[in-house]
């Protein structure tokens, strides 16, 4: 479920209270936000896109927030800057953020608009262990001037299993911290150039 601006505004203070991100966030920098419960304790956690302080050519920020169950407040548990790309300024590229029924989190990454190579990128992100990892890699590709030219991959990066344009692939299972992860690690093992 998403929530609006204003309410998340209200709820977080939007004070950051970690060492790993001292920095208050300017609200017209959220470019979307979902709740969902993250950790299962019964409680609404939260997890955003950030876009960068302008004038710099970093990728969006996912900041993740636990609710601490104590006081029933929100506290930053995960920032990982330079994450997410998106183009906010043209349509059919802004990077989306959702919660799934599981409990996972979902960022969307996607090219609808510009050039003749079209795609989409999904990240399924899973509290494991007290941290964050991706738990599932997606991609899909097509060239809008041959309708032969396409690619499609979906990978439990768990597992390591996967199907890559209708065949399977396999590799190591592996629990990757979503701060560590690089979109070249699912790329490399879909085959996807």
């Amino acid at each position: 479920m998403k929530m609006s601006l204003a309410v998340m505004t209200a709820f977080l203070g939007l004070t950051a209270t970690t060492a790993q991100a001292a920095e208050t966030i300017d609200p017209g920098r959220i470019v979307v936000a979902a709740t969902g419960d993250w950790d299962k304790d019964g409680s609404s956690d939260l997890a955003m896109l950030v876009a960068p302080v302008e004038g710099t050519d970093e990728d969006h920020a996912v900041y993740i927030y636990l609710n601490d169950g104590d006081t029933d407040r929100l506290k930053l548990k995960t920032v990982v800057p330079n994450k997410v790309w998106g183009d906010l300024t043209m349509a059919g590229r802004a990077p989306s953020i959702t919660a799934l029924e599981n409990g996972s989190i979902l960022i969307t990454t996607h090219n609808d608009s510009v050039g003749r190579d079209r795609w989409e990128q999904k990240l399924t992100v899973a509290y494991r262990n007290f941290d964050f990892v991706v738990a599932g890699y997606t991609y899909t590709s097509y060239d809008t001037l041959d309708p032969d030219n396409t690619a499609e991959c979906d990978l439990n990066v768990l597992t390591g299993k996967g199907k890559s344009s209708g065949k399977p692939v396999a590799t190591k299972g592996e629990i990757v911290l979503l701060k560590d992860w690089s979109d070249d690690r699912g790329q490399t093992v879909c085959g996807i150039e």
